[in-house]
């Protein structure tokens, strides 16, 4: 029997970022974070980060999920450790972070963004924890 390789782009999507395999997701989120809460439900979201504003960089994630809590995840494997991939995790958060609002919108409806890396070599030296909160 052959299996997938899921540190594949087209593998790890559809495995984790379809709604064929929402309970997948649900089921490896719950598992890999510690929210504190078991996630019940989420919606599978579209993996690109069109830019509301003219002129700012395009960007894509491996997947996508909105929790019950209207937190938003963004998923994405990584195999190699690149120049600049610390900078491209926190952009991408923070332009998710923002563009929960329109002109006109209270912060106050500002949601949590969490970013899940997953990655095949050693991100954080510094540490030998799986998880990292910043």
């Amino acid at each position: 029997m052959r299996f997938l390789d899921m540190k594949t782009d087209y593998a790890f999507k559809k495995v984790f970022g379809s709604e064929n395999s929402k309970d997948i997701l649900l089921s490896f989120l719950n598992s890999t974070l510690e929210l504190g809460k078991e996630i019940i439900d989420l919606k599978i979201e579209d993996p690109y980060n069109v830019p509301k504003l003219q002129g700012m960089k395009d960007t894509s994630v491996d997947a996508k999920a909105i929790l019950d809590d209207k937190t938003k995840v963004i998923i994405e494997m990584q195999i190699l450790n690149h120049d600049g991939l610390e900078s491209r995790i926190l952009y991408n958060t923070a332009k998710n972070y923002a563009n929960q609002l329109e002109s006109g919108d209270k912060y106050s409806l500002l949601n949590p963004v969490i970013a899940l890396s997953i990655v095949d070599f050693t991100m954080f030296k510094e540490t030998d924890r799986y998880i990292t909160n910043f």
